[in-house]
């Protein structure tokens, strides 16, 4: 499996390349040796442009999604693309009370879930993807992220 990370915003609260890649893999899970991903780290301007761009809403995001589709019979193990904004992920921690590492684990996980066709634009769409995320976090030695601060283990 193949995880690119471009760092475009200048934070030195990101996690390294290996972490990327690590979580990235969990989620990748069950895929062809040759899937790839890419994972680019940005500031709050372009995830801000890109949101408004691609889902109309005109502020910036901790992740967004793009799916790769290639052209009609070109072969591509490629499965997208992952932006996230440094500084609303960490600010997220804060405010939800995770350790940055694990919150940036779960917006990985997250996002590589949506390349892989989860969504959770239903009730029924999000219990799955929700229960997906907690079992492959939990296989990372992280705690189920939608438990409230005080019921998390280590809060």
């Amino acid at each position: 499996m193949a995880v690119e990370v471009q760092r475009v915003a200048d934070c030195e609260s990101a996690p390294d390349d290996a972490s990327f890649e690590r979580w990235a893999a969990a989620a990748m899970d069950g895929l062809d040796a040759d899937a790839s991903v890419v994972i680019r780290i940005v500031t709050p301007r372009e995830s801000q442009a890109l949101n408004a761009e691609y889902r109309g809403k005109a502020r910036p995001t901790n992740v967004l999604s793009f799916p790769f589709e290639a052209p009609p019979g070109v072969p591509s193990r490629h499965l997208g693309d992952l932006v996230i904004c440094a500084q609303v992920v960490n600010q997220e921690a804060v405010q939800q009370g995770k350790t940055p590492a694990a919150h940036w684990a779960h917006m990985v996980v997250h996002g590589v879930l949506h390349l892989r066709g989860f969504d959770h634009l239903s009730e029924d769409q999000a219990a799955a993807m929700e229960a997906r995320e907690r079992e492959i976090l939990a296989r990372l030695g992280i705690a189920d992220p939608y438990l409230p601060a005080g019921d998390r283990p280590g809060s």
